[in-house]
């Protein structure tokens, strides 16, 4: 009782602490998670920030550098400086391309953008109408279209543009190493504390497993000891029972002398009477009228079943005390020797006995046959006069289930059905009783202790017997016979 009740306190702790451990576990997860993650969204978006500084700076400097081999080739009419500008504005697509890739976090961004590049495409058309017209020979007119000041106030607002939009992605740069200070500060707190409480963990369950042993093993003491406790009670119950063995053992053997001793004295006074009752009627007929002649034909049939009685009885006590140890036995071996010996009964009566094919079962042959052969008879006995007899036996393989060890036991269930009287159904459990008749014994003969015979011989096979009926629409009685037989052991002694 203590041991259940500790390892039920034991599992409730443990579960306790599992899911604690668990759910600690699983907190710090998802903190490292959440830090992790931020701190991959930070440097994601400063490298993207970054990239889209190098890449305005890359436009920009295109720009300026394509504007001034403009000019520089406008005021000398020097080729040389036609090289740069036209080197930039091969270059100016691809940049401008790659500006318009950009995707900005902030809010707003990605509208300047496209108002930058609208400025550096009317830009570019600016420089490629004044280098074309100067290359035509038109340098005044080149001139003068520089002179306007377009191209010049392009410039600024391009540049204008490009130092807003680098502010806002400076600003939004140093936000993000502010946030990447924070969550890396965060994250080393957050780790110390986990790094702390795993500490913890670990020296709580390193004391909670001393705990446990200790609990363990005077858990284990206290088993020993009832276990020990267990153990002698176990070896002074074997005693005990042991000891009742050998008494029961010592009555069965004084009851069997007993009843030998009983049956022979009781059958030599009848033996006498039997004899003498013989003599009177042989020698003395003459000298009895009829009345005296009747009292002594009372007295001759009255001891002949007294000596009936005993010996049924005595056939009855020695079913456990002298039955012969078990053999495979074939039932059709066993039900042709009875109806063998049932044959003169069987023709005088013109029955019908109907036998299927029987299997081999572990049993006492000689109690086997003594078993149908009282069923049998008695089929021919308790018969309609007007109604010739019929029999009939069946068999079936059935799986029958044993309570007491929690197990499907194979069986075999035995039926003997006939056309007989009958009897009513509540005297199904006396009619197996010693003595006990549901008939006069002017109707029919006999001691009454045949079933009771059959059912000690069924239950000393571990089996059951039990009959079924109607008045007048004959019987059913139903044998359980295990197939590998089950023996109680003081029934064998």
């Amino acid at each position: 009782m203590l041991a259940n009740r500790w390892l039920g306190n034991t599992t409730t702790t443990w579960l306790v602490i599992s899911v604690v451990v668990v759910g600690i576990i699983g907190i710090n997860l998802a903190i490292a998670l959440n830090t992790v993650n931020k701190l991959s969204d930070v440097q994601l978006s400063l490298g993207k920030t970054g990239d889209t500084i190098v890449r305005l700076d890359n436009l920009h400097l295109s720009i300026v550098v394509a504007e001034s081999g403009q000019r520089g080739y406008l005021l000398t009419e020097y080729e040389e400086y036609l090289a740069p500008y036209n080197e930039a504005l091969r270059g100016l697509d691809e940049q401008i391309a790659r500006v318009r890739e950009i995707q900005s976090d902030i809010e707003g961004q990605d509208n300047k953008i496209s108002n930058l590049l609208l400025l550096v495409n009317d830009k570019v058309h600016e420089l490629v109408t004044t280098v074309e017209l100067a290359l035509s020979e038109k340098g005044n007119s080149a001139i003068k279209q520089v002179m306007t000041n377009r191209g010049r106030n392009l410039y600024r607002e391009i540049r204008k543009h490009f130092q807003e939009i680098i502010q806002i992605e400076l600003e939004h740069r140093r936000q993000l190493f502010n946030e990447l200070r924070r969550v890396q500060r965060d994250a080393k707190v957050n780790f110390g504390v986990s790094a702390i409480i795993s500490a913890l963990l670990v020296i709580g369950l390193f004391l909670m497993a001393r705990i446990n042993l200790l609990a363990s093993a005077k858990t284990q003491r206290i088993l020993e000891e009832q276990n020990a406790l267990l153990t002698e009670k176990v070896a002074q119950r074997t005693q005990e029972l042991t000891i009742y063995a050998e008494e029961l053992s010592r009555s069965n053997r004084e009851l069997e002398d007993f009843a030998f001793v009983a049956s022979h004295d009781l059958q030599e006074p009848l033996r006498k009477i039997q004899a003498f009752s013989n003599r009177l009627t042989t020698m003395y007929a003459d000298k009895f009228d009829a009345k005296g002649l009747d009292y002594i034909q009372r007295m001759t049939s009255a001891a002949q079943r007294m000596s009936t009685l005993i010996n049924d009885l005595l056939e009855f006590s020695r079913i456990t005390t002298r039955g012969k140890d078990f053999d495979r036995v074939d039932l059709n071996d066993v039900i042709e020797q009875v109806l063998a010996d049932l044959e003169i009964a069987i023709k005088e009566s013109d029955a019908q006995v109907l036998v299927p094919e029987l299997p081999k079962v572990s049993a006492d042959p000689s109690q086997m046959y003594q078993l149908f052969l009282n069923l049998l008879s008695n089929g021919l006995k308790f018969r309609k006069f007007e109604q010739a007899p019929s029999l009939t036996i069946s068999c079936d393989y059935v799986m029958i289930r044993d309570e007491l060890q929690n197990l499907d036991v194979p069986s075999y269930e035995i039926k003997i059905t006939d056309n007989g009287i009958g009897f009513e159904q509540n005297y199904a459990d006396k009619i197996f009783s010693p003595f006990q008749r549901l008939h006069g014994r002017s109707e029919y003969k006999g001691t009454g202790i045949g079933l009771a015979v059959c059912r000690r011989i069924v239950e000393r096979h571990g089996g059951t017997i039990s009959g079924l009926s109607e008045l007048g629409k004959g019987a059913i009685f139903i044998i359980i016979l295990p197939v590998a037989a089950v023996v109680n052991k003081y029934m064998r002694e």
